[in-house]
This record gives C-alpha cells, sequence and structure tokens, in this order.
C-alpha cells in the first residue's frame, strides 16, 4: 500500500531535497511540475495562489503560455519571497502581478509577459530573460548578478573556442541588457540603467572578431572610461600617468635654475626623496597644461612632457564629458 502511494506522487525534488506531495498525473509529474501538461491560455493565478499558500513546492513549475494575469505571489510579514528557481514561464502572461522580493534563479522567462507588475526587489540572477516584457514593470532593487544566463554560457563557449555559437548568445545578451537599461531608464533607475548601458556595450565588443582593430579599440576605451559609464577609471588613469610620468622625469632630469632634478647613486636618500617630489609637483603641471616654468624637462623628459600634456588635456575634458553625462541623464 505504502508503494502504491509513493509511486502516485510527482517525482520532482527541489534543490532543498523536498518531493512534492501532488498526486502524478501519469507521466511521473503533478500538474504542476509536469512540462507535457498544456498550459497554454489556462487561468491558473487563483489556482496557483492556492497552491502556494497550502505550502506547496514552487520550484521547477512549468508553466509554458499559461496566463497568470493579476496573480499575487507576495509572503506576507516576510522579507523573502516565494522560490520559484528553474520554473518554466516561457510566453506566460503575468501582467499586473505582485512578485515582490519572488526569486527566479535560473528560471525560464523568455517573452515573459511582465506588463505593469512590481517585481521589486525580485532575484533574476541567471534566468533567461530574453525578449521579457517590462513596460511599466516596477524593478527597483531586482538582482540580475554581474553576468546574465546568456553572457555566462557565451564566456564558456568562447573559451572553448565555439565562436559562432558564443556570437549568437553574446547577441542575446546584449538585447536582454538593452532591454533591461530602457526600462530602468523609464522608471529613474540610474545606477541599474547605467550597470545594463556598460554590460550592453561589452556584449557588442565581444561579438567582434578576436584581435581586430575595433575590438581592441572598444578594449581600450571600456579600461579607460568604461564607455562613459565609469569616470573613476579616468581618474585611476590620470593618477597612474602622473606617477609614471614622475618617475620618467626622476631619471631622466629636469632642471630647476641651475640644478639639475635627477636620481643619482651618490645622492642621499633626503636629496633623491626632493628630487622626486619636484618631478612628481612638475608631472601634476604638466597634465594639468599649467607650465610655471619653474621647472624645465631636458632630454627624454621632453618628450615625456608633450605626451602627458596631451593626454592629460584629453583625459580632463573627456572626465568633464562623462561626469556631465551622468549628472544629467
Amino acid at each position: 500500500m505504502q508503494e502504491n502511494e509513493k509511486q502516485s506522487n510527482c517525482q520532482f525534488c527541489s534543490s532543498a531535497g523536498q518531493y512534492c506531495n501532488e498526486i502524478d498525473m501519469g507521466n511521473g509529474y503533478c500538474f504542476w511540475h509536469d512540462p507535457n501538461f498544456d498550459k497554454t491560455g489556462m487561468e491558473l493565478a487563483d489556482k496557483l495562489e492556492r497552491y502556494v499558500a497550502k505550502g506547496g513546492i514552487t520550484q521547477g513549475l512549468q508553466l509554458k503560455y499559461a496566463n497568470l494575469s493579476g496573480i499575487n505571489l507576495v509572503k506576507k510579514n516576510s522579507n523573502t519571497g516565494y522560490d520559484f528557481s528553474h520554473s518554466n514561464l516561457y510566453r506566460a502572461n503575468l501582467s499586473q502581478s505582485h512578485l515582490f522580493s519572488i526569486k527566479f534563479n535560473h528560471a525560464c522567462l523568455i517573452k515573459a509577459n511582465f506588463t505593469d507588475a512590481n517585481l521589486h526587489c525580485a532575484n533574476l540572477e541567471q534566468a533567461n530573460l530574453l525578449g521579457i516584457k517590462l513596460t511599466n514593470t516596477k524593478i527597483d532593487n531586482i538582482q540580475i548578478g554581474k553576468l546574465v544566463n546568456q553572457e555566462t554560457l557565451a564566456n564558456t563557449l568562447d573559451q572553448q573556442k565555439e565562436f559562432y555559437k558564443a556570437k549568437d548568445l553574446y547577441l542575446q545578451a546584449e538585447q536582454i541588457y538593452r532591454d533591461l537599461r530602457k526600462a530602468a531608464e523609464n522608471q529613474g533607475i540610474l545606477d541599474l540603467a547605467s550597470q545594463c548601458m556598460y554590460k550592453e556595450t561589452t556584449m557588442r565588443r565581444k561579438q567582434l572578431p578576436h584581435f581586430s582593430r575595433e575590438r581592441i579599440t572598444s578594449k581600450l576605451l571600456d579600461l579607460f572610461c568604461g564607455y562613459g559609464e565609469k569616470p573613476v577609471n579616468i581618474i585611476i588613469f590620470s593618477l597612474l600617468l602622473i606617477l609614471f610620468s614622475a618617475f620618467g622625469y626622476f631619471l631622466f632630469g629636469l632642471t630647476q635654475g641651475n640644478d639639475v632634478i635627477q636620481f643619482s647613486s651618490r645622492n642621499s636618500l633626503s636629496e633623491n626623496t626632493k628630487h622626486f617630489f619636484t618631478a612628481l609637483y612638475f608631472s601634476v603641471t604638466s597634465f594639468t597644461t599649467l607650465g610655471f616654468e619653474d621647472v624645465t624637462p631636458i632630454g627624454i623628459s621632453r618628450f615625456i612632457t608633450a605626451v602627458e600634456a596631451f593626454i592629460g588635456s584629453f583625459s580632463m575634458a573627456l572626465f568633464v564629458l562623462v561626469f556631465v553625462k551622468k549628472m544629467t541623464r
């Protein structure tokens, strides 16, 4: 008798090791976990709410094409939401739904309709978000992780030299980040919009041939200013340029009046230290193109000065542009 009862139960097991207690519909799974049961257009909002309320396992639900419009899946008196990880919601209708703090980790949300839904604090890490509809969707404080699902897969394929397949996944990832960026911009969620803008451009770069001029140029822009989304990169680059140029002046020499400012093993530690800080001072004035003329470059230091002044003027102009762009977005 116990063996028959065990066979009549759903075979689905959650990541926590819990088996579903719903009745097997004949394919080894219950109504909610059976991937072969066609739920197209079925209005399941009320039924799913009751299933969740009685403690049913919400991981791995098979809800392709289901109509869940207006569903309320907010866990009352709790800061954590229901766990719908690994669920399949392909083209499901979740418009006007309430999904506060819900977990969709590794879920399939391809072309799912979240129009006018509340996804506040939802966890979407490694979910497939291709074609997701986020019109007027509340997405503040959502978690998408460092990489979206397609980007993770593409990086693996890229390492395996499956470049054609990786390129297609990078294109999908670019589309996902673009959709998230547009939704974030419409709601004034600037941090998320900036993050997605950066990732969107990165995905576009990774579709270019390896070691091509366009890809190398794009990578340099990434390192220099994060495609205009990371002004702090310009500050770091500028400080490093000033420091390295100072070392160059310290090694190749400057003049201050009749004195030569340069490293020498015959100088004492205090003298070399003084000379280095003079070189650092000259590097700052060269970078900012102030040019006080109290210190003059000699020899190779002249070339370093010209390069530093050119890059410095460009860097400061770019920093102002990037900073203003972020502040006025």
